[in-house]
């Protein structure tokens, strides 16, 4: 059985072995250590089987405006999110997600945006953010890969322009 809950200060070891072996490098667990120094608000779940922390998900604030948009809005970004190699194809990652989307979604923010796979993230709810007059902060991110997820709509009308992860992230861009 898989049980995902947020993340405790004896998980963070877990965290950033499962984020280097699934991404081959260490980029993203030292963005996850950096985020959770900077940010107040995020939230950082992980997958548990039997005693083994084998997933994790870290949402943190993004924002979407600038550009001569007339309403700047705030609201989540999802990245990193890792499994382990091994435990690939037993639907971790999408237990990872829903869980991260309903929490959000509770907690009364507008959006969630990705930068991901576009044959992957659609099956929760995730479009094209240009449907939306929304655009990634790095110019050279395909469009496909480069997605929203509103939660409430009534928050986001008239939210267009550049949207924005923490700068955290901007040294592994």
């Amino acid at each position: 059985m898989i049980i995902i809950r947020e993340e405790n200060p004896e998980d963070i070891e877990a965290i950033r072995k499962i984020n280097e072996e699934a991404f081959g490098q260490p980029a993203e667990a030292d963005i996850i250590d950096k985020l959770r120094e900077a940010c107040e608000d995020f939230l950082s779940l992980v997958a548990v089987q039997g005693e083994e922390v084998i997933g994790h998900i870290f949402f943190s604030p993004a924002s979407i405006g600038g550009e001569g948009a007339t309403l700047e809005v705030s609201g989540m970004g999802l990245a990193p999110m890792a499994v382990f190699p091994r435990c690939h194809g037993q639907g971790i990652g999408s237990l990872l997600i829903h869980t991260g989307i309903k929490m959000l979604k509770e907690k009364g923010y507008p959006f969630i945006i990705v930068l991901g796979y576009p044959e992957y993230y659609p099956r929760f709810g995730f479009e094209r953010a240009s449907r939306y007059g929304i655009h990634s902060q790095w110019s050279e991110v395909p469009d496909e890969a480069f997605m929203i997820l509103i939660l409430n709509k009534s928050a986001m009308v008239g939210a267009s322009g550049v949207a924005r992860y923490r700068k955290e992230f901007d040294d592994a861009m």
